[in-house]
Parts: structure tokens; sequence; C-alpha cells
């Protein structure tokens, strides 16, 4: 999903905010350990809430997360706390799979549901039947370039392009190449009313993609395609690489836990997927001897015939062999580094275990 943009908090009271207040959660007993925190994050609030809600709830400032939801949309946020936010920056580029709704019969500026109403064609489940959507469905995958929506975050000549929406300029953003590996059709189009009485049909998708894909804008690629507009009305983010949101917890459910946790006679703090957990479903990985675990803790290089044993969890983010990092082990099991070949070494990228 794109990145946040501004929305009716950011704009002034003129505009009215209709969306809940910042969560409210317990601030925990004691600081939670190094690791990830799966949310499944509710709508109506911003990832950048949900990061403010786990610094309380983890009892640490040292919080960050791996790829923003809009404020509509929900899911799965990967949030790293204490060092495992260092892994965050190898987690961005993970593939992503959602589920989405999309309302045939009328556009928006934004693309979806918050914005106001472009244009309002209409449709019938009968101009827009299951194999027709499919068909367009079909156009859409694959490797493909896709236009960005105007009301993302990337920057225009140092300015946010949903700022320069906001203060009346068109903003026409330049193609991205994006990988779009399943888009298939979920059940029966349905026949429904928008508010303002026009005919649509609402259909379900489930969404495969690389990251940096926007998934508003394979709605109103959908829309066009199609021939009646369409925009996005519903997003849930469903997985993040390996990461899976029946792996998540709710806020409410974190804010117990942690409740609970304090009310114990020794508090261990919020409850977290260790990093060698993570590192492990994430990455491939390599069994390291104390030599080699102590080397990397110095930052040295190891020889490159190491990353030939690497072991590929179910579904890595990305393979040794074209680039991507592998997570070294030391004989306790603890992740010491993240390395990448170069030349004839395998060189730390990251160290999470120094000396």
């Amino acid at each position: 999903m794109s990145p946040e943009r501004p929305t009716a908090r950011g704009q002034g009271s003129a505009a009215g905010d209709s969306r809940p207040p910042r969560p409210r959660v317990p601030r925990g007993a004691v600081t939670a350990g190094d690791g990830l925190l799966l949310v499944d994050k509710p709508a109506g609030i911003t990832s950048h809430d949900v990061v403010g809600a786990v610094r309380r709830l983890a009892a640490t400032r040292k919080v960050g997360h791996a790829g923003t939801l809009d404020p509509m949309a929900t899911g799965l946020l990967v949030v790293g706390i204490g060092r495992a936010t260092r892994l965050l920056t190898h987690l961005v580029g993970a593939d992503k799979a959602y589920r989405a709704t999309i309302r045939l019969g009328q556009e928006t500026s934004t693309e979806d549901a918050e914005g106001r109403i472009t244009a309002s064609s209409g449709c019938t489940a009968r101009q827009v039947d299951a194999p027709r959507i499919t068909r367009a469905l079909a156009c859409l995958t694959g490797t493909v370039m896709q236009v960005p929506s105007a009301v993302s975050a990337i920057k225009v000549d140092g300015v946010r392009s949903y700022a320069r929406v906001r203060d009346g300029e068109q903003v026409e953003l330049e193609a991205r190449q994006v990988v779009i590996s399943a888009l298939d059709l979920i059940g029966e189009p349905r026949a429904a009313s928008a508010q303002d009485g026009t005919p649509v049909v609402d259909i379900d998708v489930e969404v495969a993609c690389s990251s940096g894909t926007y998934v508003r804008a394979i709605a109103r690629d959908l829309g066009r395609g199609l021939g009646c507009g369409a925009h996005l009305i519903a997003l849930r983010r469903s997985a993040v690489g390996p990461l899976e949101v029946g792996w998540a917890a709710t806020l409410e459910a974190l804010s117990a836990q942690v409740q609970d946790d304090a009310a114990a006679s020794q508090p261990r703090g919020l409850a977290v997927m260790p990093m060698a957990q993570a590192a492990r479903l994430c990455f491939e990985s390599v069994e390291l001897s104390q030599a080699q675990a102590q080397a990397l803790r110095h930052g040295q290089f190891l020889d490159e015939q190491i990353l030939d044993s690497r072991r590929s969890p179910v579904r890595p983010i990305a393979s040794a062999t074209s680039g991507g990092v592998v997570a070294g082990f030391a004989p306790s099991g603890s992740v010491v580094a993240l390395l990448v070949r170069k030349g004839h070494k395998a060189r730390p990228v990251l160290v999470l275990d120094p000396a």
C-alpha cells in the first residue's frame, strides 16, 4: 500500500475530523526485549499512531515500522523494537499481499473512499460480469509500469506529491516498474448503490505484489480498463514477505497482555518475536563457527564459501544469488549479522550482535 498522506486530522478542523482519536494504551512495566511485533492495525488511525502506541506498550522510544498502511487500511504492520529496528531496512522491500474491495462505476480524487467523487458513470453487474473483470485483472498482472497515485508521498522537486495536490496543483508522476504476481477476483461481483444513488458494482480481489505497488492505482487502472471508473473502498494487508496477519495481535490484545504482565510479580515486558526467530523466517541462513561469529562481531569479512551452505526459509525476502542478504547464526543460536556476497567475500552489512 502507498505511504500515508494527510487526512482530515492533518488538514485542520475545517475539514472535519471524523477519525477515532489516537489509541490509548498502557505503558509497559519494563522495557521490551529486542524483536519484531506483528500488529493488526485497525482502520482510522495512522501507522505512526501505531508506532506511538507500541512505544508506550514496549516502554521504549526505539520503535519503527517496515512499510506504511494508509489510515483507511487494516492488517499487518511489522514493527521493530530496540535493536530489531535495524532489521526493518531489509524488510521494507519484501513482497506484500492484500485483500481489497474495489467499487466499479465511480472515480475519486484520491483513488480511494477518502476522496471526493470526480466521475460517476455507474455500472451494473451485467455490464461488468465476472469473466470480463477477470480478463481485465489479467491485463494488470505481471511486470507492469504503474503510475503511482498523485496523492502518494513521492517527492516532486523536494515536495510531497500529496502536498502539491492539496495546494491545487495538477500532478502527474512517472510510471514505475512493479511486479503484480497475483491479482484474483474473489467471489462474485455485487450490485450496490453509492451514497449519491449511483448504481455501482463492488468486487473483492486478492493481490500479491512487489514493494512499492499502489493498490489504489490498481483499482484506478482496473476502472479505466473496464471503461467505468473505479476506486478502492477497503484494503487489508495479509502478509509482508513470510510474515502473516494471522500471527498479528490487535492493540487491544497487546494492551491486555501488558496489563497482565505489569500485575505479575516479575514483569517481563511486552512479548515480541526474538530477532533470531525473525531472521530465520525472513532470510536465508548460514551456521557459523565460534571463530566466524567472532570475526563478524568485529566487522571482518568471511570467505564467500560460507554462503554456499545457506539454507532457505519457506519464503525468503531475497536470495544471496540475487544480491539479497543471508543471516549468520552463532553456535548458540543467536543471529550475529546479515551478510551479502561482495567479490569473493561474505561482507557483513548489519552486525546485530557486536563484540
